[in-house]
């Protein structure tokens, strides 16, 4: 058993659609299939500020259907990330958040009491050598269960 005779059960993987936060969840789905574990998949997305909204309508076409919308992004980077799974075989819920990646994160993990969240180890910060990314960091620290960083680049 993986943690030394640890029983998991509930892992948390959170996405942004990046290729290294896919590799995170490709290596949060192999675990969570070889011990038959339910994967909660979560995404966080900022409020898009009416600034940006207002001046990207002028650019808009006319057509009604079209939208600037952030958390469709998210819906679709999480129907990604659950498609690796469900094919996989394993359970798996999916969560869109607003707010802080870390946070988002960190609050599945308690509402679902999870047994173990999987963080690659490049968060939202530049790649130096011994500096963890800032969303695997505040993970590391703030976490209700363990914690396994993945080395994805």
């Amino acid at each position: 058993m993986f943690g030394g005779g640890s029983t998991y059960r509930s892992i948390v993987v959170g996405t942004d659609g990046s290729d290294t936060a896919t590799e995170a969840v490709s290596r949060a789905v192999d675990l969570a299939r070889s011990l038959g574990a339910r994967l909660e998949i979560v995404s966080a997305f900022e409020p898009v500020p009416a600034q940006r909204l207002r001046h990207e309508r002028l650019d808009a076409p006319e057509d009604p259907q079209w939208a600037i919308n952030a958390r469709q992004d998210v819906d679709a980077t999480l129907e990604a990330a659950s498609k690796i799974a469900t094919e996989a075989g394993v359970e798996v819920n999916t969560y869109a958040r607003q707010g802080d990646p870390a946070d988002a994160i960190i609050d599945v993990a308690e509402e679902r009491d999870a047994d173990l969240i999987i963080v690659g180890n490049k968060g939202m910060t530049g790649a130096r050598r011994f500096l963890l990314g800032s969303v695997p960091n505040r993970i590391s620290h703030h976490a209700p269960c363990s914690v396994l960083i993945i080395r994805t680049t």
